[in-house]
């Protein structure tokens, strides 16, 4: 029989307390690495700057700091003691967010418009594996690329050109409005609720890491390939390039379906994991 390990849902606010903060004024390593290859371009030495200044002075990469999505990976071996996750979760987003003075983005009411004031609730996605750890990975989604992301229902007879045509014309018609040079998040299965959380799965992974299926690392690397080919580039200025990567993630689904979503991440992709 497994030994239950017990975990007080403080040690997870103090996890997501820390993970706001990180994924709000550090830009990952993977993305840095990528501008690198780019820093000759004007657009992206400026954006290597304001991630130098950000790190340094621990204030936010962007201004829209966003909405905090958080995606839990919690161990069947656990029990959890303390005040409810639910209130663990969004007590950190709403300390972190009023501490550091980050931007609060949240309304109510989508119709009344109220703010929060403190940028909650934060939006929550649990997965209980086996084992007895937490895995924790939260997400700060801008508007400008959450608005500009899209999901169509495809048939069945639909093909990968399909699909890359959908993604493209995505591409096409954000232009320059969701601040480029992207990382592309596609989902492609599984129902019309399920492929969105697909393609923002997909944002969460190490950019430029490719798909363990190599099929799917083909397609990848193909719609990529075919996306900075499109004359938007940084900031909408032209030029290399216009996406850093291209993530795609699968699912079953039904034999009439076949869900496809395009969740476009901004030039900092903000996201951050601890596991424990």
């Amino acid at each position: 029989m497994n030994k239950i390990r017990t975990i007080n849902t403080d040690i997870i606010e103090k996890v997501i307390y820390q993970l706001c903060v990180e994924a709000n004024t550090s830009l990952d390593k993977n993305i840095i690495k990528r501008f690198n290859d780019h820093k000759d371009n004007e657009v992206i030495s400026d954006l290597l700057e304001n991630a130098k200044i950000a790190n340094e002075n621990k204030v936010p990469i962007c201004q829209d700091t966003g909405v905090v999505i958080v995606f839990l990976e919690i161990g069947q071996d656990i029990h959890m003691t303390g005040k409810s996750l639910k209130k663990a979760i969004n007590n950190a987003v709403a300390k972190a967010y009023t501490d550091n003075y980050f931007r609060k983005s949240i309304v109510k009411d989508p119709l009344q418009r109220e703010n929060t004031q403190d940028n909650t609730p934060a939006i929550i996605y649990t997965e209980i594996v086996t084992g007895d750890k937490i895995g924790i990975t939260i997400m700060i989604k801008g508007g400008g690329s959450e608005n500009k992301s899209t999901l169509k229902m495809l048939t069945p007879a639909a093909n990968w050109g399909d699909i890359k045509k959908f993604t493209i014309d995505t591409i096409k018609k954000a232009g320059a409005s969701a601040c480029p040079p992207y990382v592309i998040g596609l989902g492609i299965g599984g129902t019309f609720d399920y492929v969105t959380i697909l393609a923002k799965k997909a944002l969460c992974r190490a950019t430029g890491k490719k798909n363990s299926n190599k099929e799917i690392a083909k397609y990848e690397q193909d719609l990529l390939k075919d996306i900075n080919n499109l004359p938007i580039g940084p900031a909408g200025f032209g030029g290399d390039p216009t996406a850093l990567s291209v993530h795609i993630e699968t699912a079953p689904c039904h034999i009439a379906s076949l869900p496809v979503a395009v969740n476009i991440g901004c030039h900092a992709n903000r996201h951050a994991t601890r596991n424990f």
